[in-house]
């Protein structure tokens, strides 16, 4: 079997897919000999023609020299861009782009001076230059690919593998263009010159030629031109090519002469191919040997309404509207078309102020003869008329879904980057629908979701970066900071560091202490009720201290100011124990008390007279527990050095341990207090045998009718009281105010009951004169009797319950 290099000596061809064979209309242009062009009166420069971006070395006003470069850069992928005849820089800004949008970017423009001025050139023999210095005459020429790429030449002459095979693209398939043809014709030892260059870099085991078929003398002319080449026969050779659209891409070229497909998202040099047109050969040629940089190209100016059709030397920068207006333009630029490249894959000029580019090859003129109307687009009628034609291998039915959908992730799934824009599916289609223009607009949203997706993603980067560099700061503070207390450390005296463990400690136990502080702060908020009796008990002990009472003359000598004193903090004793314990218990009792005596009426006087003693009554009861014998000690403190009798000390006892009692058997008979409304009779026989066991225990102790008639008033205000309690309870908020205001004034009053149950004889008559005056004057009713006596088993009942309670607790 024949190796692929036997195959291509022997002149074998391969058939590639797809294609069409559109009207070639060349002979309009191709008849006359290369012409050249008057100087414009400015030529405009963008900036960013080739390669990456490179600094502008010029300003406004400054003169440049004819293949001046006006650009710098470093990177190896830069192209300069050069001037293309001497003059000065009159204006850097944004200019219209030779580009379907026609959006403005940033150019030079230079106003010719005429003399057309050249740098100094420097020619070199290829023989005494090496590989790099190529390269670099390539590169400082700003050689770019002039098929219609115009990718910069010295990457490609600079692969990474190495390469077997050289193509030398003279195809030039496309209609009305015929700048590489008279190219060939008139300039193919140059041309031959310049692939001699390329074999020195590339050293490859095969160089073809290819042209296409319709071209003979092309043909003839390269030939001759190898014959005298130093290039040998049996490694370079021309191929004819049959003519067919598109033929002259790259990847359909490699299928021809060699069978093999470069696969989707490959370059050829990964196969070991290059491909490089005839007119790049002519460009290297012309830097390496006689330095010049690239500053003008052949251009093919055709079409019917060009006066003056044929192909042109155009400086790069040239305006199209100078070109038209030199060789001549009978259409009207309102409404006939000028197209940059040929009719397949051209595209039409917005703007003629737009430059001549160094991938311009032609600009095309057509009259309303040669081109159709804009025909209005209608539906696919899916006829696969276009996958037929597509030399690509894709879909592009699929692809216009996508695209007009504008689904580009889904378009690209289906190899839209492997579209060479040749314009075969919208030639075939019989719907009239621009398929390429819908391909043009998916790639160009797709390079720039690329674009900022990089960028979001280099973005990314830098926030990374940044957050480490600060951790990596922060923890070099650290470090720093921790070897400087070590030093300090290791520098420090003994005796730096006992006062450095001192501090330390007392700082230790500084806390220790605030915690325990807190524990205590924590169990004294439960012992508040203990606490506050205890201060009450120090003031009145504090009290009694600063008024010492001589005995003897206590009755008459002692002022009742200093014992109502006394009482008083007593009295405020016993109402915050009350308080304490009481809780819920009171208010209950209070609503029984009141279902009990709703159908008695009392004066306000009496009510609050009876409030009083009654709430002084219960809060004394409720610490006639365990704190009994303080209570009394301290509320009798001037009493006990007063000469009393112990009969009537056992009176005031007896009177305690009976309201005591009543207080508990009112708590314990909860359920006969809640029926009194109903079941008066009942509650009278409870209250009768308490009362009567009351008068007994009085009466065998004093045997006084004085005392007994004290015992019954003391029980009608108690039952009074506990009828203003019940009464209180449902009291309506405009009827608080009076009773608050009551209970302020009955706070005398619950002192002079104190005074009467606690106190000796003296004290006694010192309190009797203030309830003359408070009390009626009346004899209380038998009703009002029986009522009391039943407000005094409640009280009993209820002190003792308290006293219960408080007995449990300790």
């Amino acid at each position: 079997m024949l190796t692929l290099l036997e195959q291509i000596d022997k002149g074998t061809l391969w058939r590639s897919h797809g294609g069409v064979h559109p009207p070639e209309l060349k002979a309009l242009s191709n008849k006359s000999r290369i012409g050249q062009l008057p100087l414009a009166s400015q030529y405009i420069l963008p900036l960013t023609q080739v390669g990456d971006s490179a600094l502008l070395t010029v300003k406004v006003g400054d003169r440049v020299l004819k293949g001046q470069s006006l650009t710098k850069g470093t990177s190896f992928a830069y192209s300069p861009v050069h001037a293309p005849t001497s003059g000065f820089i009159t204006q850097i800004q944004p200019m219209p782009s030779n580009h379907a949008s026609g959006i403005a970017v940033l150019s030079c423009v230079i106003e010719p001076d005429g003399l057309d001025a050249s740098v100094e050139l420097i020619s070199s023999e290829v023989g005494t230059l090496s590989n790099q210095d190529i390269l670099a005459k390539i590169q400082q020429a700003g050689i770019a690919g002039l098929g219609g790429a115009a990718f910069p030449t010295h990457i490609k002459l600079s692969p990474a593998s190495d390469i077997e095979l050289v193509i030398i693209n003279g195809i030039e398939c496309e209609p009305y263009i015929t700048s590489d043809d008279r190219l060939m014709r008139e300039h193919s030892d140059e041309i031959l010159s310049g692939i001699a260059i390329i074999q020195k870099l590339l050293k490859p085991k095969r160089i073809i030629i290819a042209i296409e078929d319709n071209k003979p003398e092309a043909i003839e002319a390269m030939q001759h031109a190898l014959n005298r080449s130093e290039l040998a026969t049996d490694s370079a050779r021309i191929t004819a090519v049959p003519t067919k659209y598109p033929s002259g891409g790259e990847k359909q070229l490699i299928q021809i002469l060699t069978g093999q497909e470069v696969p989707s998202g490959s370059i050829p040099a990964q196969l070991g191919m290059l491909v490089q047109n005839v007119g790049t050969a002519y460009a290297i040629h012309d830097a390496v040997i006689n330095g010049h940089a690239l500053t003008s190209r052949v251009v093919t100016v055709t079409g019917l309404n060009s006066q003056t059709p044929g192909n042109y030397w155009m400086p790069v920068g040239t305006p199209i509207k100078h070109i038209l207006n030199t060789l001549g333009f009978s259409g009207d630029l309102a409404n006939d078309k000028v197209i940059i490249g040929g009719p397949m894959m051209g595209y039409a000029l917005p703007n003629v102020q737009a430059p001549v580019l160094k991938g311009t090859n032609c600009i095309l003129l057509p009259s309303n003869e040669e081109i159709a109307d804009d025909t209005v687009e209608k539906p696919c009628i899916r006829c696969g008329e276009c996958a037929v034609a597509c030399p690509a291998l894709l879909l592009p039915q699929q692809l216009f879904w996508h695209a007009k959908a504008e689904e580009y992730d889904k378009a690209a799934s289906f190899n839209l980057h492997d579209c060479i824009e040749c314009g075969c599916c919208s030639f075939v289609c019989p719907s009239d629908i621009p398929l390429v223009e819908y391909y043009r607009i998916a790639k160009s949203a797709i390079r720039t979701q690329t674009e900022e997706k990089k960028q979001a993603d280099f973005a990314k980067q830098r926030f990374e970066a940044r957050l480490q560099r600060l951790e990596e700061e922060k923890l070099a503070r650290e470090a720093k900071a921790k070897e400087a207390a070590e030093r300090r450390k290791t520098t420090m005296s003994s005796g730096d560091r006992d006062a450095v463990a001192e501090a330390m400690a007392r700082i230790k136990a500084k806390k220790a202490a605030e915690s325990q502080q807190a524990e205590t702060t924590a169990t004294a908020d439960d012992k508040k009720s203990q606490v506050a009796a205890a201060i009450a008990r120090a003031k009145a002990k504090k009290s009694n201290t600063s008024t010492p009472v001589d005995t003897a003359s206590t009755t008459d000598a002692q002022p009742a100011t200093d014992k109502k004193a006394q009482v008083a903090a007593a009295i405020a004793r016993a109402k915050a124990k009350k308080t304490a314990q009481a809780g819920s218990t009171e208010a209950d009792a209070k609503v029984e008390l009141n279902a009990a005596a709703a159908d008695t009426p009392v004066s306000d006087k009496k009510a609050q007279i009876a409030a009083a003693i009654a709430r002084a009554k219960a809060k004394k009861a409720a610490q006639a527990g365990s704190h009994e014998a303080d209570a009394k000690a301290e509320i009798n403190p001037a009493a006990a050095d007063t000469t009393v009798t112990d009969k009537k000390a056992q009176v005031a006892a007896a009177i305690a341990r009976a309201k005591a009692k009543k207080a508990s058997l009112a708590a314990k008979n909860d359920d006969a207090v809640l029926q009194l409304n109903g079941e008066v009779d009942t509650a009278t026989d409870v209250s009768e045998k308490t009362d009567s066991d009351t008068s007994v225990i009085e009466a065998s102790i004093t045997g006084s009718a004085d005392e007994a008639k004290k015992a019954r008033i003391a029980a009608a205000v108690a039952k009074a009281k506990a009828k203003k309690q019940s009464q209180g309870a449902e009291l309506q908020p405009s009827q608080t105010a009076h009773t608050e205001t009551t209970d302020a004034q009955n706070a005398d009053t619950e002192t002079t009951d104190a005074q009467t149950f606690n106190t000796d004889t003296s004290v006694t008559e010192s309190v009797e004169p203030e309830l003359a005056e408070t009390m009626p004057t009346e004899t209380l009713s038998a009703e009002d009797a029986k009522k009391a006596r039943i407000a005094a088993a409640v009280a009993k009942a209820k002190a003792k319950k308290a006293q219960a309670q408080l007995q449990e607790k300790e």
